[in-house]
C-alpha cells in the first residue's frame, strides 16, 4: 500500500477525489480531501471531504443518509489526485441525482457509451413506456412465461454454440441470453446490484476456500 505521506496535496493542503461507483463505475461526484478527511475516510470506512466554501470537514451522509462506503482509494502516478471507488446508500449530488454529473456537453456520433447498467435503464424505460414496434415491448407484455422461455431458448443456443467451439457464435449467444436475463431482471425487479453483491460475495467465499486448500 502506498505511504500516504507521498501524496502531493496542494498549497492550501488538498488533494481532488473522483468518486465513482465501483459497481457501475459511474462518476458520481469530485470533492476534496486534506490529510485529516482522508484519515477519517480510511479509519471509517466511509468517505469524508472538507468543504472549501465552509471550511470544515464534512461526512457524506452524516445528515442525508446517503453514506459512502469506500471500497478502494487508489492515488495517480503523480500522487497529486485520487479515485475513491465506493458503494452508495443513496444520491451522490446534493440536488439528489445518482451523480453529479448530468449535464451533457458533447458526444460522439460514431462512438456510444455502454454499460449494463445503462442497457439495465434502457429496459426498465421499455418497460414503463411500452412503445409500439419494441421487441423488448413485446416480451414485457407477454409477461413472465413468455420471458423465461426465451431465457431458456438463449440457454440452448448458448449449449450449442459452446459444444461446437464456435468462439464468434457463443459470443453472440451469451449477448442474446445476457439480454433475456436483464429483461427477466426488470420484470421481476432486480437490480445489477443486486446481482453484483452475490457475485462480489461468492468470490470472497471462492477466495477463503482457495486459501484454506492451499494451507493443507
Amino acid at each position: 500500500m502506498l505511504d500516504i505521506n507521498k501524496l502531493k496535496f496542494d498549497e492550501k493542503g488538498l488533494i481532488p477525489a473522483v468518486v465513482v461507483d465501483s459497481i457501475t463505475k459511474k462518476v458520481l461526484t469530485v470533492a476534496y480531501m486534506n490529510r485529516e478527511s482522508l484519515k477519517i475516510s480510511m479509519e471509517k470506512g466511509l468517505t469524508c471531504f472538507y468543504s472549501r466554501s465552509r471550511e470544515e470537514l464534512w461526512l457524506k451522509g452524516e445528515t442525508s443518509g446517503n453514506y459512502q462506503h469506500i471500497v478502494s482509494i487508489t492515488a495517480d502516478c503523480d500522487y497529486d489526485a485520487l479515485v475513491v471507488m465506493v458503494e452508495k446508500d443513496g444520491p451522490a449530488c446534493h440536488k439528489g441525482t445518482d451523480s453529479c454529473f448530468t449535464n451533457p456537453v458533447w458526444l460522439s456520433e460514431q462512438l456510444q457509451e455502454f454499460s449494463l447498467q445503462g442497457l439495465y435503464d434502457m429496459l426498465v424505460t421499455r418497460k414503463e413506456e411500452k412503445p409500439e414496434g419494441s421487441y423488448t415491448t413485446y416480451l414485457f407484455q407477454k409477461g413472465i412465461d413468455k420471458i423465461l422461455k426465451k431465457v431458456g431458448e438463449e440457454c440452448t443456443e448458448v449449449i450449442i454454440a459452446g459444444k461446437a467451439d464456435d468462439k464468434a457464435e457463443t459470443v453472440y449467444e451469451l449477448a442474446d441470453l445476457a439480454y433475456h436475463a436483464m429483461v427477466l431482471m426488470v420484470q421481476m425487479g432486480i437490480s445489477v446490484e443486486d446481482v453484483h453483491r452475490e457475485l462480489a460475495s461468492r468470490h470472497i467465499i471462492d477466495h477463503k476456500v482457495k486459501q484454506e486448500k492451499m494451507t493443507k
